[in-house]
């Protein structure tokens, strides 16, 4: 496993982080805490140390796992969520509607109580309005947060597919971190948002690195999810077919590459590609899933040969739309 600074914080993370939103259950079904909690010990046993996960992951479930089965010294990322649940957050509604100061503050003991920690190593707004750059709100509850020690470092996740939301922000120099959405097909932040993070020492926390599955190469128009599962809706009505049109023609284009790893693989190690990113947060409930994508880090970046083909394959869409 190999590592990289957190943007201008003093962390070093490891390059494949862990995403735990699945392990929270409710909204990805089809798993157990006895498998979620194995494939967390065998992520950490390859040198992972650093994990990403929120509330709303199954209101605090996956909070609580990891803090009856994380040594201290693994870095923790969580977040708040919206005092409106709504996601992504809307525009025209404050900030004081969405993250007032008490809400934070109270949101993150609340985290702190199940993650079992007097502090986290980032605490970050679940959704991000540029239409708060200007708010004091904001700008207040990031610096009591690492002042009272709390929270070593703030951000925020970015709404989907909206990377050019943070560039003020990012501008402020009073956020440490963005989260946001990169992938083979949307690679709309390498445009904008990756040069400021650079220039300015932001980390960046690449999510959702196999399209919620789609880049698993696995997702077929037979593919069954159980009912209630967040796949069930993300892949509805004509979008499994979508899919297997678009992964199949980057399979394709793909051959003879073969050595550089399986289709996941490969499209962890293009996220890690580009500079700008400090770790990628995959989700994983299995020891299999886990020690492919831990095994991408060694690889290092991909060959520009490659890189080359998979640019061709960026995709706009937006499967959360109208959630």
């Amino acid at each position: 496993m190999r590592y990289r600074k957190l943007g201008r914080t003093e962390i070093e993370v490891s390059e494949i982080g862990y995403g735990a939103w699945g392990i929270g259950g409710k909204m990805w079904l089809g798993g157990n805490d006895g498998d979620a909690i194995a494939a967390l010990r065998r992520a950490l046993d390859l040198g992972l140390n650093f994990i990403d996960t929120a509330f709303v992951y199954g209101e605090g479930h996956s909070e609580e796992l990891i803090g009856q089965h994380v040594p201290r010294e693994i870095h923790v990322a969580t977040k708040i969520p919206p005092k409106n649940m709504l996601w992504p957050a809307r525009p025209g509604i404050g900030i004081k509607e969405v993250f007032p100061y008490d809400h934070v503050m109270r949101c993150t003991e609340e985290s702190l109580r199940r993650l079992k920690r007097d502090s986290v190593d980032l605490q970050q707004f679940h959704v991000w309005n540029p239409e708060w750059i200007d708010s004091d709100e904001w700008r207040r509850a990031f610096e009591d947060l690492e002042k009272s020690g709390k929270a070593k470092n703030t951000g925020v996740s970015l709404n989907n597919h909206q990377p050019d939301s943070a560039l003020d922000l990012v501008r402020t120099g009073l956020c440490d971190t963005v989260q946001v959405i990169y992938n083979i097909f949307d690679q709309s932040p390498e445009v904008k948002l990756f040069p400021l993070c650079l220039e300015l020492g932001i980390g960046v926390l690449a999510r959702v690195p196999l399209d919620e599955g789609a880049l698993t190469g696995r997702i077929n128009q037979q593919t069954v999810f159980e009912p209630g599962d967040f796949r069930e809706r993300y892949f509805r009505e004509n979008r499994r077919a979508d899919v297997v049109n678009h992964v199949s023609a980057l399979q394709d284009d793909l051959k003879g590459f073969e050595t550089e790893g399986t289709l996941p693989q490969i499209a962890l190690r293009f996220c890690l590609s580009d500079a700008a990113v400090s770790t990628v947060i995959p989700g994983m409930r299995s020891i299999p899933n886990v020690e492919a994508n831990c095994a991408v880090s060694d690889k290092g970046t991909l060959p520009l040969e490659v890189l080359a083909i998979l640019k061709q394959h960026a995709w706009e869409k937006d499967y959360y739309a109208g959630w």
